[in-house]
């Protein structure tokens, strides 16, 4: 299982981002929440349960890197660009391997590796950072990074050639998404302020919002009672 926790604590230590930290948490939870009740609700699909859930919770680490001081992104690339961007910072992020995937570990540390403390080394000075975890990875999980990375890449849905979401976890943790603001973090959109609001970036955004609607709503209010005399 993919430590993402861990990969959250690297790029967002509290110590120096903790507005940002916070909103990324708030979100990312509740699109990670919705996304597993759909998969819940439409086993027919056959999504990865616990894939969809540490997918759900990294969708927007690369928001950081961005040019959005609303939400306390003080970076310098558009903000359109920070699915992409997430992508490469999860392949680069410092992962070590478990003995178990027979790889050398890429990253060391004196912390204790089943300690809470224990630390990633600091991209800049190369020494423990003792309150942000070490992912110890087997050969399966490195991949499953690959496919995290693709969920970045994809989750946005807004056009980007060639990042469409294919898969059906891309799809449902892209539709979840569109339900949450970063600047609103406790309220959950309605069906059609999530469609108006896609309709900036175009027609096709929001024909794929309405079909997935049509495949993954989870109706949660009892079916209304038929005519009387039906």
């Amino acid at each position: 299982m993919i430590d993402y926790q861990g990969i959250i604590d690297y790029y967002y230590p509290e110590a120096k981002v903790p507005e940002l930290r916070h909103i990324l948490l708030k979100h990312s939870e509740a699109v990670a929440r919705k996304a597993v009740e759909i998969v819940d609700a439409h086993p027919e699909f056959g999504a990865d349960r616990d894939f969809v859930f540490a997918a759900a919770m990294l969708h927007d680490i690369g928001i950081i890197r961005c040019d959005a001081p609303g939400i306390f992104c003080y970076g310098s690339e558009p903000y359109l660009k920070h699915g992409v961007i997430g992508a490469t910072m999860l392949t680069q992020a410092p992962l070590q391997l478990s003995p178990s995937g027979g790889g050398k570990g890429l990253l060391t540390t004196k912390s204790n590796a089943n300690s809470p403390s224990r630390g990633f080394c600091s991209p800049q000075t190369g020494k423990p950072k003792g309150v942000q975890r070490l992912l110890k990875m087997s050969q399966s999980d490195r991949e499953g990074v690959g496919a995290l990375a693709r969920v970045c890449a994809r989750h946005t849905g807004t056009g980007l050639p060639g990042l469409e979401p294919e898969t059906w976890e891309e799809k449902i943790i892209c539709y979840a998404d569109k339900f949450f603001s970063k600047t609103k973090l406790d309220r959950e959109k309605t069906y059609e302020e999530a469609r108006q609001s896609l309709m900036k970036f175009g027609e096709e955004g929001v024909r794929k919002f309405e079909e997935w609607h049509r495949l993954f709503a989870v109706h949660s209010s009892p079916p209304l009672a038929p005519p009387k005399g039906e």
